[in-house]
């Protein structure tokens, strides 16, 4: 028996059965020219007696594979757009609907804020008002004063300082002569009439009103004199009468 080295072995695999030198046929081309895509490893394929490489049977049934390929990745593409299509619907759709929850949030606290701020000034005006509404009389007592010439020296220094002091916390004194009769801030215990004023006018101030803000503390006491719409009328009435009279009044021979 013969022994046989590597070197026979080789040679061995690339003679077929007959004999003969078995051809391999080494394709080195990039581009697979039944499926069209590009080769990763390098294929040697075998060429049988008759010219054809080996395996030309499954030739077929490969490049239906191959075709099927690109409907099967454009299907995969499609589902995959259509669910990101969809996902961004819905990231708008919470999106504007989280944006509708924060611009509401935002309207009730600044509400909230705008009450809490009104309340608030209530109170401290509130509380103002009760301090200053026991302190009134002492200004009517002053006021008075004034007016008796009796407001003099020390006294009326004093008199001035609290003045001071109570307009800074607010106080605003109303009721003024000549000024319009506003029965939301005036009250009338006084009426009368006259030709001269062209509506109801303030013509004399009983007690002073005072306010703190917009709460009034109390009305001003004043007299009150409104239009009186009838002195025109009586007086033409008058002229027209007194031609006729005069015509009634002459000689009877002149009626003749």
């Amino acid at each position: 028996m013969t022994d046989q080295g590597p070197h026979d072995n080789s040679n061995s695999a690339d003679v077929d059965q007959s004999g003969e030198p078995r051809v391999v046929v080494r394709d080195r081309r990039r581009i697979d020219p039944e499926t069209g895509q590009v080769k990763t490893v390098t294929e040697e394929v075998p060429v049988d007696e008759a010219g054809a490489p080996e395996g030309g049977r499954h030739a077929a049934s490969d490049a239906a594979a191959g075709d099927s390929v690109p409907e099967v990745e454009g299907e995969i593409v499609e589902e995959t757009a259509a669910g990101i299509v969809t996902e961004e619907v819905s990231l708008k759709t919470q999106l504007e609907e989280r944006t509708k929850d924060l611009q509401r949030l935002q309207a009730e606290y600044a509400n909230y804020r705008k009450r809490v701020d009104r309340d608030r000034e209530s109170v401290v005006t509130g509380a103002k008002a009760s301090v200053v509404n026991e302190l009134l009389a002492v200004l009517d007592d002053l006021e008075r004063a004034a007016a008796h010439g009796d407001l003099t020296g020390a006294f009326k220094a004093v008199a001035d300082k609290l003045t001071a002091t109570l307009q800074r916390v607010g106080l605003e004194p109303f009721g003024h002569e000549n000024e319009p009769f506003d029965p939301a801030v005036h009250e009338a215990v006084q009426h009368d009439t006259s030709p001269d004023v062209p509506g109801p006018t303030v013509t004399a101030v009983l007690r002073r009103g005072y306010r703190i803000g917009e709460r009034t503390l109390r009305p001003a006491l004043v007299a009150v004199t409104d239009h009186e719409p009838g002195a025109p009328a009586k007086a033409q009435a008058q002229e027209w009468v007194e031609p006729a009279q005069d015509k009634t009044d002459g000689d009877p021979a002149d009626r003749n």
